[in-house]
């Protein structure tokens, strides 16, 4: 792989295309979207949970009892990937979240998962 000087990049056109190719790889698949979220409640396991779009984890701590936070790990802002023996977990670096509020069980992460809103009507859920 070449690198491209500024002044080479501003005039080039190989640097120009390399660049935009580049700039589309490494990306991460969640949607930046902030529209809501929905899914159904069989979906979600009780002790465990699931993420959504990259964005949430959704989480069912206890029967009928459901909870929601981002999906983005606070260490460094790796996804979490995994719900499993009760808690949320970062495949980058380790950190886990307890399923009922988020908190740090295990770090390096500091910082508990920040809570977000579900509302369950029916069968379906819905993270705002």
């Amino acid at each position: 792989m070449s690198v491209c000087s500024r002044r080479t990049l501003l005039h080039g056109t190989g640097c120009l295309v390399a660049a935009a190719a580049l700039a589309g790889c490494g990306g991460s698949p969640r949607s930046s979207s902030n529209e809501p979220l929905v899914g159904d409640i069989v979906d979600v396991p009780v002790g465990g949970g699931m993420v959504l779009d990259g964005r949430v984890v959704v989480t069912q701590p206890s029967p009928g009892v459901y909870a929601a936070f981002s999906a983005t790990c606070t260490h460094q802002g790796c996804t979490v990937s995994e719900i499993e023996d009760g808690t949320i977990n970062c495949p980058c670096h380790g950190s886990a979240f307890g399923i009922t509020d988020g908190s740090v069980v295990q770090g390096p992460a500091r910082e508990p998962l920040p809570r977000r809103q579900v509302t369950v009507e029916g069968t379906s859920f819905t993270v705002a």
